[in-house]
């Protein structure tokens, strides 16, 4: 008998590299339909296996929670308002002249808290304005640390565009002073770069005795020209 020829030797020689590639190609759908894996990927399952959660500390003995165990029975009542002293929609618009003079709030943080310095100082510097103190924690309505100076109407028209040229990339709220408090900070806002939550709901309107409009009393002594 003579030899194969040797296109036939190749075709022999081929079919066991055509069945292992053809084996490895199938390998994962065999594997998921029979739960079979390979001993590699069993190791790197688990390996990535989510260990067990944490156990409670167990309970003291007569603990109870602090709640009782009635909760699941208290009524759900809608609040009066979850925006108390908000008022109706107007009728009329307001008054522009009811604005009586403005605030800036600056915010800032610990890594911005120079930046916060530097500004205050330009200002103080240049500006016949009223400086409230470095407050290093939350102080009323203001959920981080922050300062303020109060000015007077005529100088609108100037500390707002140096604020936004000067502002150092700080968050700086600005604000109309009327005889509403909790809008002039919630809703007639003006806001410089970002803007960042305010605690308005306990802020009420003056009650009787109190002035209307919080004054403004400038206690800095500026010594530079405002650039031109």
């Amino acid at each position: 008998m003579s030899d194969p020829t040797p296109s036939a030797h190749a075709a022999v020689r081929g079919e066991p590299e055509i069945q292992r590639r053809d084996l490895l190609l199938a390998g994962g759908v065999t594997a998921a339909a029979t739960g079979v894996v390979a001993p590699g990927a069993a190791k790197a399952q688990e390996g990535s296996q989510v260990p067990p959660p944490a156990r409670q500390p167990r309970a003291p003995a007569g603990g109870k929670s602090p709640w009782g165990y009635d909760t699941w029975k208290q009524a759900t009542p809608q609040p009066v308002s979850i925006r108390p002293g908000e008022a109706p929609l107007p009728e009329r618009p307001r008054a522009y002249t009811d604005i009586k003079s403005y605030h800036a709030h600056v915010y800032f943080d610990e890594d911005t808290s120079q930046k916060a310095a530097l500004l205050r100082r330009l200002v103080s510097e240049r500006f016949v304005v009223e400086l409230g103190d470095w407050n290093l924690t939350p102080r009323g309505p203001h959920v981080t640390p922050s300062f303020y100076f109060g000015f007077t109407n005529d100088l609108l028209h100037v500390i707002l565009p140096w604020l936004q040229l000067n502002s150092l990339g700080l968050t700086i709220l600005l604000h109309p002073n009327t005889d509403d408090p909790r809008s002039d900070h919630l809703y007639y806002t003006a806001w410089i770069n970002r803007s960042q939550p305010v605690n308005g709901y306990g802020m009420k309107k003056p009650g009787e005795g109190e002035p209307p409009v919080e004054l403004i009393y400038p206690n800095t002594k500026p010594f530079l020209p405002i650039e031109t």
